[in-house]
């Protein structure tokens, strides 16, 4: 079982949380003017690095607040957790 560290809460069980996705994602300006494909873009294709990815998590079974967390996707290491509205760390090549 992976052990993540909720900033509000502290270390907890994987099965008490949600996987949210890619984290920084920004929400388009103006989405009306997006082709079909922009907002197709915009709501299927991420990053799937090999390696370090910042991701949102929210603690469903504890505090139900949004976090994110820095993650090596090859070996499931978490090298960061922080709030939401904080900057990503600078961590090797967070994406």
């Amino acid at each position: 079982m992976l052990l993540i560290e909720c900033p509000y809460c502290g270390a907890r069980d994987e099965t008490e949380y949600q996987y949210g996705g890619e984290a920084h994602v920004p929400y388009p300006e103006d989405p009306s003017q997006l082709s079909d494909q922009e907002w197709a873009e915009y709501l299927f294709y991420r990053n799937n690095p090999k390696g370090l990815l910042a991701e949102r998590w929210a603690h469903t079974a504890g505090c139900r607040r949004w976090f994110n967390v820095v993650r090596d996707t090859v070996t499931y290491d978490i090298k960061a957790v922080y709030r939401m509205g904080e900057p990503a760390p600078q961590i090797g090549g967070v994406r």
